[in-house]
């Protein structure tokens, strides 16, 4: 009897060393232990996204006019040129003229300037008949004088002009930076007439040639001033020099560096412009690099010399890249605080449990390689426990609407499958639900990252904000989305895009 119970006390302790030496080369021999080899990964570039910022400035017509009023002469005078005519060098003849307030009315893609102009023309410089003849002559009526005809007393002759002046304005945007106003005159003379002999000369038709050599001179002067004026050229530098420069970020992620974001002008580009009922259109846009950079630069923006001119734009536009990187070691906290301490099945009843003890994640060609440390227990026969390192393979993706990096794609790697294998069926029916997790768990919530660099770049557009009696400029930011995701060995990298709108209204301008 008692050599009955030494044998099963031996074949016990037999069964026990059996069982421990197995968990013992499971441990140490299992191919789960060795993490798979690894593809190569392509280094991320440092990266440079392209921005726009598109504004359209809309420029009062009460502002064009009020400036117009400064600027174009209210009287006009001049004497004709009469040295050719014969008799004319006793005749003494100069006009003058007054306009009226200016009106401006869009006609399609141009601008109508009027004004009603008013005033005379005087002749003197001989006895009456002598100068009643030479008007004759002049506007081709009269008669030649006889010899011996008496001679009048001297008189002088007024004629009464009533009329008005259209100035044509088609503007042009050219490359050199300056405007073309394009400016054309009509003239038109209703009435023009003298008191001769007690009958009144209607003359428009002689009168409409001298007003218009006037006018056309003061025209042309206006129109080579406007043409070589810079204004525009030195508004668009001055907020070329505002663009260029770093913006502050803050840091990515708690415990890393503050990151700036370099802001480089590269392009000028702008439609011809356009009228509507109360403004003259002007839209302006601007393209920029951008990049995260790790310190306060001071980018070099050299000013173009060439404006390009491009077809229509629609609506305001600000749209800014903005790359955001995050280092593995701070996706490896991520993650591990959705999957640490949790246990599969969440059955207790199951013949096995696994409780995740570690995640670390490694970059492998497009796809993730999720290490999940966990501490296997068999529950039905001898209530063994081990750890274990199990491999899962997933591919990122981002989720723009939640604003989350997911995985997709979730698999055990197969040398960690055939490692629980060894562990007997119940071990393999646990697999499934270990995939499960990390695909539902494995999430980072981007929103904390996209909400700072909100607010940087709100920040910043804030500066472009100006509101005075003469313009109010307003730039405000509408969205930042989630548009794209790479990574690398190390980092992993989020392409964020901000949207927002700009635009400009002038309520005066300054008088050249």
């Amino acid at each position: 009897m008692r050599a009955h119970w030494q044998r099963i006390a031996i074949g016990a302790a037999i069964l026990v060393v059996v069982i421990a030496a197995g968990a013992w080369a499971w441990k140490w021999l299992s191919p789960a232990y060795r993490r798979p080899t690894l593809a190569a990964v392509t280094p991320l570039a440092p990266v440079t996204r392209s921005s726009k910022i598109i504004a359209p400035i809309a420029i009062a017509l009460t502002a064009i006019r009020d400036a117009l009023e400064k600027q174009a002469p209210r009287d006009l005078s001049g004497k004709p040129d009469l040295s050719s005519m014969p008799f004319m060098d006793k005749l003494d003849m100069s006009w003058s003229v007054s306009r009226g307030p200016l009106t401006l009315e869009p006609r399609g893609e141009s601008l109508a300037i009027s004004t009603p102009l008013s005033g005379s023309m005087r002749a003197s410089g001989g006895p009456a008949a002598g100068l009643n003849e030479l008007l004759g002559n002049l506007f081709g009526r009269g008669q030649t004088p006889r010899q011996g005809d008496s001679q009048p007393e001297k008189r002088e002759q007024r004629a009464d002009i009533r009329g008005d002046v259209t100035l044509i304005a088609r503007p042009a945007l050219l490359p050199q930076w300056r405007l073309e106003p394009n400016l054309t005159s009509q003239i038109s003379v209703a009435e023009a007439s003298f008191d001769i002999m007690g009958m009144k000369l209607s003359v428009p038709e002689q009168v409409r040639p001298l007003l218009e050599r006037t006018i056309n001179a003061q025209v042309e002067s206006l129109q080579a001033h406007l043409r070589n004026d810079p204004f525009l050229e030195l508004e668009a530098r001055d907020k070329w020099a505002q663009m260029c420069r770093s913006i502050p970020l803050g840091a990515a992620v708690p415990g890393t560096p503050d990151l700036w974001l370099e802001l480089r002008p590269t392009r000028a580009f702008a439609a011809q412009p356009g009228l509507d009922r109360t403004s003259a259109l002007l839209t302006l846009g601007v393209e920029a690099d951008t990049r995260i950079v790790p310190s306060q630069t001071k980018p070099d923006c050299p000013f173009p010399a060439q404006l390009e001119i491009v077809p229509r734009m629609e609506q305001g536009q600000v749209s800014i890249g903005v790359p955001i990187d995050i280092p593995f070691t701070e996706i490896n906290r991520l993650i591990g605080a959705q999957l640490i301490g949790k246990i599969i099945p969440e059955d207790r009843n199951s013949a096995f449990t696994a409780t995740i003890q570690s995640v670390s994640l490694a970059a492998s060609g497009d796809r993730l390689l999720i290490s999940v440390g966990v501490r296997a227990n068999e529950h039905r026969w001898f209530g063994l426990g081990a750890d274990a390192t199990v491999h899962v393979w997933g591919r990122p993706m981002l989720d723009p609407a939640r604003r989350q990096m997911r995985l997709t794609d979730v698999a055990l790697d197969v040398e960690s499958a055939a490692a629980y294998g060894m562990l007997g069926a119940a071990a393999r029916a646990a697999m499934p639900y270990l995939e499960r997790l990390v695909a539902d768990r494995a999430v980072i919530d981007l929103a904390p990252l996209a909400e700072n660099a909100r607010r940087s770049i709100a920040a910043a557009l804030a500066d472009f904000r100006k509101r005075t009696d003469s313009v109010q400029v307003e730039a405000e930011l509408v969205d930042l989305r989630l548009v794209d995701l790479a990574f690398d060995a190390t980092t992993m990298r989020v392409i964020a895009e901000a949207e927002g709108t700009a635009r400009a209204t002038v309520l005066k301008l300054d008088a050249p």
